[in-house]
């Protein structure tokens, strides 16, 4: 009679129990459901915010241009830090910033403002020319360069190119010289027992290589590419200062001066600031930012890009030659 009984409680307990693990089950169910809805709420919200930060801080917009305006301004560029290809003072944000401004009908002078020691020849070329074609093209806008801490080498060979340069007393400008530096480890290499093999289709391929000696006649030629740049270099300088500048054997050199002595050497106009400039000799104290600005991606990615290698290869003096 016992085992009648039980046979039917164990089928009722069964099917509780298979109830309960249904309910477990669907309760799991909705709580996975739930998760993936706050999942994809919260995704959703931050690809929001991102979308939001690289609209407002991004530079196609330009935000802090003249649009609506009804007033006349003055145009501000900085050309700050290296000049290089890919940096913030390359040749390409420079110019696109320089055509913009001399195009706006609403900008009454343009300010260079000048932050840097220098870097490439051709970047500093690039933009030099592109100041006297556009100083062709609008007579009655003048760019007037202003230099801060730094005007030195390729930043005053652009800087020659302004209608008129101004400087601080201590602004360190010049530095109107070639340079091109690397190391030599060949006598390391023999020490260390390191054989260095170089194949190359080509008498001269791989000269001034920092692991093989140096060949006289090789560093002969080099010195020949460095004067010929620093010629190109002072042709423009003298195209752009005229008689303004007062020649003497020093001035070519290399050397740097402050811009107190700057001035007595034709090398700057006059002393003072971007505001003085602006408010005093253009006449339109308020000035409107054209400068490329990088956008929040563009610097996270410059952090996460090339940057060691670049500059590894500067610190082995496998750049080219640069003006510093």
């Amino acid at each position: 009679m016992s085992d009648e009984w039980k046979a039917p409680a164990s089928g009722a307990d069964d099917e509780r129990s298979w109830k309960l693990l249904e309910k477990a089950l669907l309760a799991s169910v909705q709580e996975q459901r739930r998760s993936r809805r706050w999942g994809i709420f919260f995704k959703l919200l931050v690809f929001i915010y991102l979308f939001g930060a690289l609209i407002v801080f991004s530079p196609a917009l330009n935000l802090g241009s003249s649009a609506g305006r009804a007033e006349s301004h003055t145009a501000l560029i900085e050309i700050r830090g290296l000049i290089a290809d890919k940096e913030a003072a390359s040749a390409d944000n420079v110019v696109g910033a320089l055509r913009k401004a001399f195009e706006d009908p609403k900008t009454k002078g343009v300010i260079l403002r000048i932050n840097s020691p220098g870097g490439s020849p051709v970047q500093s070329g690039y933009i030099y020319d592109e100041i006297r074609r556009l100083r062709g093209l609008h007579k009655d806008i003048k760019l007037y360069a202003v230099i801060a801490d730094a005007g030195a080498s390729g930043a005053y060979y652009i800087a020659s190119a302004a209608d008129e340069i101004y400087a601080d007393k201590a602004s360190l400008v010049g530095s109107i010289g070639v340079t091109a530096a690397s190391f030599g480890f060949v006598d390391l290499m023999e020490k260390l027992g390191v054989e260095r093999r170089v194949y190359t289709a080509g008498e001269h391929k791989a000269f001034l290589d920092p692991f093989l000696p140096q060949k006289e006649d090789e560093v002969r030629f080099w010195q020949g590419v460095l004067e010929t740049t620093h010629r190109q270099f002072i042709d423009s300088v003298r195209r752009g200062r005229g008689d303004r500048l007062k020649e003497s054997p020093e001035l070519f050199s290399g050397l740097v001066w402050s811009g107190e002595q700057a001035l007595q050497l034709g090398l700057v106009d006059s002393l003072g600031s971007s505001s003085y400039v602006a408010r005093e000799i253009i006449g339109a104290e308020e000035m409107v930012d054209y400068t490329v600005q990088e956008s929040p991606i563009d610097r996270f990615a410059k952090k996460l890009g090339t940057g060691v290698v670049e500059q590894l290869s500067l610190w082995m003096g496998l750049q080219g030659a640069q003006l510093r």
